[in-house]
């Protein structure tokens, strides 16, 4: 992982250079997924049902609504997941809370990992129903490509966000490094700066005043007058 600071990102605030942001291997994996949830989603869309004679419509899946419902669904929260996350990467370096990061690591850890999961389980049930599709159901091969286009890419998806699950648990591994922040930075708030002192070692002095009565003065006894004899 480039960079330092917490979880893998740099400073607070610190300035992006998008070269470097898109040359990442977590923002090639990102753009991968996102192109491949949209192969998947499009695939079935466009051409993944088709009418036998009859107009009613029906999936290229052995006629399995649930094969096509389920391939649109993962594809399109994917689409929209890599984009949400997308963003989240490239505004990462701004959350100036470590708690905020590490919960935004773990959220992509988690949504990741599953997603890597449902793709696995679309590319298996894909396959099981294209394998049971019978030619008949199919004249001239109709949404034939569209169909091994999904479980193709519902396959290489599996691998992409794999990588990305493992991208974003090598990034909550790097931690916290703690010198860069300080406690108003774990919750969230602006350091404050003391106050510089005036004494040369630059420590605390601390100041007594002492009152004393000002000189030439008398006590507070009432004066007294010796009348004049004449």
């Amino acid at each position: 992982m480039d960079g330092v600071g917490s979880f893998g990102a740099g400073r607070t605030g610190s300035t992006l250079d998008p070269i470097t942001f898109a040359k990442q291997p977590q923002t090639i994996l990102r753009v991968l997924s996102w192109i491949f949830s949209l192969v998947v989603f499009a695939s079935i869309v466009n051409e993944g049902y088709v009418n036998t004679g009859s107009e009613r419509l029906h999936c290229v899946f052995n006629k399995n609504s649930d094969a096509c419902n389920y391939g649109m669904f993962v594809g399109l929260v994917g689409l929209l997941a890599c984009s949400f996350f997308f963003l989240l990467d490239y505004k990462f370096s701004s959350i100036s809370s470590v708690k905020d990061r590490k919960k935004a690591v773990m959220l992509e850890i988690g949504f990741s990992g599953f997603w890597a999961f449902l793709y696995f389980v679309s590319f298996c049930f894909l396959a099981n129903q294209w394998s049971r599709t019978k030619t008949d159901d199919l004249p001239l091969n109709q949404g034939a490509d569209a169909a091994r286009a999904a479980i193709a890419f519902s396959f290489f998806s599996i691998i992409t966000w794999a990588g990305l699950t493992v991208r974003a648990v090598q990034k909550y591994l790097l931690g916290t490094d703690m010198t860069l922040f300080t406690t108003e930075h774990m919750d969230g708030g602006a350091p404050t700066q003391p106050y510089p002192s005036n004494s040369p070692g630059g420590g605390t002095a601390e100041t007594t005043e002492t009152y004393q009565n000002p000189p030439f003065t008398e006590n507070n006894a009432a004066p007294t007058y010796q009348v004049p004899i004449y």
